[in-house]
């Protein structure tokens, strides 16, 4: 047993993959007793956080330029519409695929929303006193369910 264990570890730390694909052959063959519980509880868990970062640097990205919108109306362009535009299908996709993230979408925004606005200024060479001290925007306004095509 002690070797089958140490031959579990390795396989873990020199090749990911194959881990992963033995872990699927021993599922699918209701060989429970071979798995590797305590690694497939940290990938699980790792995976759920991969899956919520992706979804804050989405929205960090999104939310800077829905703040560069709002400040410099003079420079709204269709490409920069269709940008916004991009970024939020690429959100609802996250979403669709990993329904249980749209509970979270508020609070990973207010979470982002710093690092939005330090991109924002940046990008604009505005300070960031320009720019909202709070995520002036709600699920809504941010996924562009609101109506409008363009960026509101």
């Amino acid at each position: 047993m002690a070797k089958v264990l140490e031959r579990r570890e390795a396989l873990y730390g020199e090749d990911l993959l194959a881990w992963a694909e033995q872990q699927v052959a021993h599922l699918r063959a209701g060989q429970l007793d071979r798995l590797d519980v305590q690694h497939l509880i940290d990938e699980l868990e790792a995976m759920a956080g991969k899956l919520r970062r992706e979804l804050k640097n989405r929205l960090r990205i999104l939310v800077a330029h829905l703040l560069k919108w709002q400040v410099q109306p003079k420079r709204r362009s269709r490409s920069w519409a269709a940008t916004i535009a991009e970024r939020r299908d690429q959100i609802e996709a996250l979403l669709e695929e990993n329904p249980s993230l749209r509970h979270d979408l508020e609070d990973v925004a207010r979470s982002a929303y710093s690092r939005a606005v330090r991109l924002a200024a940046i990008k604009t060479g505005l300070s960031r006193q320009a720019f909202p001290a709070e995520l002036p925007y709600d699920e809504r306004t941010i996924l562009g369910d609101e109506g409008e095509a363009d960026a509101s």
